[in-house]
């Protein structure tokens, strides 16, 4: 395209900026300091927590106010890591976002999307997104992507003088256009905004917590009111009892550190994968790649480097014979009667190809990765040819073609052997090419002129164009984890079956027989992508089918991609992976973008992904599990009629050392277990029975304690209860941290010895308002206790083998092995 006379100067510019028609970009990460800050002090349960805190300080003991750390502690914690993650995203956001080019006096120029401004034109070719809103000067043969904003996937063709809206993309051609609308005016905005976000939006993991967190409601406004009249109506308390009674039976049923630890884990899996150039644009996408079962990998630019290179060209002979120009511009001779090759000079026919490619690709303003390569090894040799017109290539009709007015009007074109030679010899020959993992292409003489309907018709074919396909280091080893993993990976490409048969093969991927997406019958499309692997021909609208033929099936999907072709695919995918060297389009709408173009990263995030949903299920069932016990003992309490065993300092010692502390602890380590679905009704399945027996269990020491008449003054028989509590609560602990390694023993033994110390040293019994000087009393509590922990290993045992899952008791983990 000839360079435009539209554009601004710099002093234009300057004073767009000084009057403020500058693309000004909302927060990269969607939150500022000031929402991150507010949004984890002013939360429901810091509410509740304060509220609590207030009426305790109202009777002078501090000490049992202790619990109202937890406000600070969980808001300091949230913000530390929020904002941690957020400087991980702006970070990455500037190295993977799209920086458009612009004519600023007379010359392009690479600008950041918000130094952008008003009436700025900007240049875009295949691949680029549009960031803001504008209207077309300069068109040629530009075609858009309008599917964000219509829905409709077939491209649009743009002429000067049409609109153009931020969020769509290019797909084809190259053209300019004069900015309209910039800021927060801009749908690219908004669009940004979204992609962006630090949120826990549409995550199947934080719908399964808000569950959980609507069922524990339900469960403390009616325990909690009943409490407070169960306390308050008998006539004998003082002000100061029946606050620390109700605060002492409310506060264990707040679940303070779940949401939390919630967070803090999707944060850090933020953080980890930033460090290995891994940007998490919407991050429910952690999560998400670990529910999936299925990837669908592009094999150029993922399997395969995203760049090609020249190895030969393979002259088409009249008489059917061959011959070979390498990379280096040796003849490889022609190919006799026999099949031998001889060497020898090039010939006229072989001159000429390379002259007719060297003019094609010239014709592009905006060359591929392929007419790049050819443009290095084969040069424009006098004038360049006048071109009547050109059609850019387009991974719908796989080929691209111009016809030239001068000096003969003739049309050439280049694409998919296959697809432009029919049943030529010559299309046999790339086939056979093909098949040994190296890519072809055909340069041929079409019949029809390339703007003319049914172009390009009948193709004589010219020369057989063959690149060398490079295999990422890493794809190998990549491939083999997923397997591993029982995760079925599929490879779908747009280029020959064959060769992406031979790229797979080479990987070891078990493959059959490699399919041609274009003779598959559509009824049945659905059944022949479950059981195959390797497909070639792949139309983007492919793509997109494959996608949801998989999804139909029950499959969880992952779509790797870096070209526009891939976005289709990469959009209506549960995960979309795309590579940071790919096209601006699929950064734009894949929800994880690998900024070193490494396909092994993946099983990192996969793991990442692991380690959040294992974990939060175990942290989620030790916090329900004292909801459940705190409701049922005052529920208890209330039929009993007697009063509440527990002063707040109590709940508070055993939320910290057998709840909080080892739940922030096992939310950080690596969990290799795959994702599995009904999160919420395993963690019910276990917590609900064991809340039960371990609130049974210390009621009933409570109760024997007390002679089955609790006196009024009961700090003996509230530390037996206490006993009883710690011991099958801990136990919970001691399920739930299975398979064990010496870490997690520790964290269970560890507890245990901290409270031998605290209920037998006197300063320490004095602080906690303990007595455990009756030895019988204390004996009687501990066999209860033990007895409650023996009913949750049965419960533990029981359900898992229900469930029929695998019961490891023991198995060595680092606590600081790195998440792979």
């Amino acid at each position: 395209m000839p360079a435009t006379t539209l554009g601004l100067t710099s002093a234009e510019v300057e004073e767009r900026r000084r009057d403020g028609r500058a693309n000004e970009l909302p927060p990269r990460t969607g939150k500022s300091v000031g929402q991150i800050v507010r949004q984890n002090v002013f939360t429901r349960i810091n509410a509740i927590l304060f509220v609590l805190f207030i009426m305790v300080m109202t009777t002078g003991s501090l000490i049992n106010g202790a619990f109202g750390l937890l406000i600070v502690v969980n808001s300091g914690i949230g913000i530390v890591q929020e904002l941690r993650a957020k400087r991980t995203l702006e970070s990455l956001v500037i190295v993977g976002e799209e920086r458009p080019r612009v004519w600023r006096d007379g010359e392009l120029t690479e600008v950041a999307q918000e130094e952008l401004v008003l009436d700025d034109v900007v240049r875009v070719g295949a691949g680029n997104q549009i960031v803001v809103d504008g209207v077309v000067r300069a068109s040629d043969y530009l075609s858009v992507d309008e599917s964000n904003l219509t829905g409709e996937s077939d491209a649009v063709r743009k002429a000067p003088g049409d609109p153009i809206m931020s969020g769509s993309f290019v797909v084809s051609g190259s053209g300019d256009y004069e900015v309209t609308k910039v800021g927060a005016d801009s749908y690219a905005a908004k669009l940004a905004a979204e992609a962006s976000r630090f949120s826990l939006a549409r995550s199947e993991l934080q719908a399964g917590i808000n569950t959980i967190l609507k069922y524990i409601t339900w469960v403390l406004i009616p325990v909690g009111l009943l409490t407070i009249y169960s306390q308050t109506s008998d006539g004998v308390h003082s002000y100061r009892a029946v606050v620390l009674e109700i605060t002492g039976a409310l506060v264990p049923m707040v679940p303070e550190g779940l949401v939390l630890i919630t967070s803090t884990a999707f944060a850090l899996g933020v953080i980890r994968l930033g460090k290995r150039q891994c940007l998490v644009q919407e991050l429910p996408a952690i999560e998400g790649l670990a529910r999936v079962d299925v990837v669908c990998a592009d094999k150029t630019g993922t399997l395969t480097e995203n760049t090609l290179v020249f190895a030969e060209l393979e002259v088409v002979h009249d008489a059917g014979r061959a011959a070979r120009v390498d990379s280096a511009g040796h003849d490889g001779g022609a190919e006799g009667a026999d099949g031998t090759v001889g060497r020898g000079e090039p010939n006229a026919q072989e001159s000429e190809c390379a002259q007719i490619l060297a003019q094609l690709v010239a014709t592009d303003p905006d060359p591929n990765a392929t007419a790049q390569a050819i443009a290095e090894h084969f040069s424009v040799e006098g004038e360049a040819w006048e071109v009547a017109e050109r059609a850019p290539f387009s991974s719908a009709t796989k080929w691209s073609g111009a016809t030239f007015a001068r000096p003969d009007r003739v049309t050439y074109v280049m694409g998919a052997p296959d697809v432009l030679g029919g049943d030529h010899p010559a299309a046999a020959r790339a086939e056979e090419i093909g098949a040994t993992g190296r890519r072809v292409l055909m340069l041929g003489r079409a019949e029809r002129e390339v703007g003319e309907e049914g172009a390009p018709g009948v193709v004589t074919p010219l020369a057989l164009i063959i690149f060398e396909q490079k295999i990422r280091p890493d794809a190998r080893a990549t491939l083999e984890f997923f397997a591993e993993q029982d995760v079925e990976v599929k490879v779908i490409s747009g280029d020959n079956a064959a060769s992406v048969g031979a790229v797979t093969e080479r990987l070891g991927v078990e493959q059959g027989t490699p399919v041609d997406a274009r003779h598959i019958e559509p009824d049945d499309f659905a059944r022949t992508i479950e059981h195959n692997r390797v497909f070639g021909r792949v139309r983007p609208d492919q793509k997109q089918d494959i996608v949801k033929a998989l999804q139909s099936n029950g499959h969880t999907v992952a779509m790797t991609g870096d070209g526009v072709n891939d976005v289709l695919a990469l959009k209506d995918a549960d995960i979309g992976v795309a590579m940071g060297s790919g096209s601006a389009a699929t950064r734009a709408v894949a929800k994880i973008v690998l900024l070193d173009n490494r396909f092994a990263t993946l099983p990192h995030v996969v793991a990442e992904g692991r380690r959040v949903i294992g974990n939060i299920e175990r942290v989620a069932n030790l916090f329900l599990t004292k909801t459940i016990y705190s409701a049922f003992l005052a529920i208890l309490v209330i039929l009993a009629a007697v009063p509440f065993p527990f002063m707040p300092i109590h709940v508070t010692i055993t939320g910290w050392f057998t709840i909080g502390i080892p739940a922030f602890i096992l939310a950080l380590p690596p969990n290799h277990n795959r994702a599995r679905p009904h999160f919420v009704r395993r963690v019910l399945r276990f917590a609900v029975p064991a809340g039960v027996v371990v609130g049974t269990t210390s009621f009933l020491a409570y109760m024997v304690a007390s002679g089955w008449d609790v006196p009024d003054v009961h700090v003996q028989e509230s530390t037996a209860a206490l006993v009883a509590l710690i011991i099958p609560s801990s136990w919970v602990l001691f399920c739930i941290a299975r398979p064990l390694s010496a870490w997690k023993l520790a964290l269970v033994v560890l507890p245990l010895v901290g409270y031998g110390v605290i209920f037998n040293w006197d300063l320490t019994q004095r602080i906690f308002m303990l007595d455990s000087s009756n030895g019988p009393m204390m004996w009687q509590a501990t066999l209860i206790g033990l007895a409650g922990a023996l009913a949750v290993e049965a419960l533990w045992w029981i359900i898992r083998a229900r469930a029929d899952e695998p019961t490891p008791l023991w198995k060595p983990e680092p606590f600081f092995e790195e998440s792979a």
